[in-house]
């Protein structure tokens, strides 16, 4: 069972994923997010391949997902620290200060809302690249590639490279290509065919769609639609 709500931090949801047993494969979506499992804070870094858990049936996890770039300005690290990775949070602050932050959050009715004001407090309020980030993945999600990106925003390829390593886990090139799929994984399961799913996500065509899917979600599109 997994249920989500828009974040007051910024861009960002707040879920709850109750494991029923089995594999979980949970897919790139270009976000990091903050995790609390009722014992432990992990942060899960941007994947550019599936990830896949098997949970012990009833077991709760909670999290915190961020908008694409906006989790360094809480964790004080680039984004590229974390990709493809689980760390454990206090890998990266004090042990003294985890210690503190999870006893607030075992606490709390509601671990969710404890992590969202976690991440009010200690974000970076002045963090004059925010509106950067933004763009470039808004630009990402609209299908630019990466020369059309950096042209956009000013930037050398190469500039835009380092950036949206640091803010994302990887390049701007990546960065579209997972949130392309995502779109057109969206579409399809609203009911739209895979071939206007893929058409208006911005593939050339379904087998496009499909090949991206089996690299990134290491299955083929129909088995992991049903």
């Amino acid at each position: 069972m997994y249920r989500e709500r828009p974040s007051r931090v910024p861009g960002g949801f707040v879920w709850t994923s109750v494991a029923t047993g089995g594999e979980k494969r949970v897919l790139p979506d270009g976000c990091m997010d903050l995790l609390w499992d009722g014992h432990d804070l992990t942060v899960a870094g941007a994947d550019t391949r599936a990830q896949v858990f098997i949970a012990a049936e009833g077991s709760t996890m909670t999290g915190l997902r961020f908008a694409p770039g906006h989790a360094p300005r809480v964790l004080g690290l680039p984004a590229d620290a974390f990709t493809d990775q689980h760390v454990p949070l206090d890998a990266i602050w004090s042990p003294a200060r985890v210690r503190e932050v999870t006893d607030v959050i075992a606490a709390a009715a509601t671990p969710g809302a404890a992590l969202e004001e976690l991440a009010l407090q200690v974000a970076d309020a002045h963090d004059t690249d925010t509106a950067l980030v933004d763009e470039i993945a808004a630009l990402a999600r609209q299908g630019c590639n990466s020369t059309t990106i950096a042209a956009r925003i000013g930037f050398s390829t190469r500039q835009l490279q380092r950036r949206s390593t640091a803010a994302f886990g990887y390049g701007a090139k990546t960065l579209t290509r997972v949130l392309r799929m995502q779109r057109a994984l969206e579409l399809t399961r609203r009911g739209v065919r895979p071939a206007d799913s893929a058409a208006r996500a911005g593939y050339a065509d379904q087998s496009h769609l499909a090949r991206d899917v089996k690299e990134l979600a290491g299955v083929p599109l129909g088995a992991l639609l049903r």
